[in-house]
C-alpha cells in the first residue's frame, strides 16, 4: 500500500508527502525505490533521482534503470555521464 501511495502522491506533485512515506518504510524493496525514482523524474527532480539511485543497496530492475538513464539524458552533466556509462 505504501508503494501505491508514493506513486499516487508523486503523480499529484506532492513530493514531500511521498518522501515522508518513503522514509517511514523500514524494509524498502525494488518497487519502493522504483516508485521514488520514477516520481522524481516525473517531477523533473533529476538530481534527486540520481541521489536515490546512488544510495540503493539492492539490485534494481530494467525499468528502474531505464528511468535513471532518462534522468541522465535530461541532465547531461558530468555526474549523469558517469552514471549513464
Amino acid at each position: 500500500i505504501s508503494n501505491s501511495a508514493i506513486d499516487m502522491l508523486m503523480k499529484f506533485d506532492d513530493v514531500e508527502s511521498a518522501e515522508r512515506i518513503f522514509r517511514s518504510i523500514k524494509t524498502k524493496n525494488i518497487i519502493t525505490y522504483g516508485a521514488m525514482v520514477k516520481g522524481y523524474v516525473g517531477n523533473e527532480m533529476f538530481e534527486k533521482a540520481l541521489d536515490l539511485f546512488e544510495k540503493v543497496d539492492i539490485e534494481l530492475d530494467d525499468v528502474t534503470y531505464a528511468i535513471v538513464f532518462n534522468a541522465c539524458a535530461k541532465l547531461c552533466n558530468d555526474r549523469a555521464m558517469k552514471i549513464g556509462k
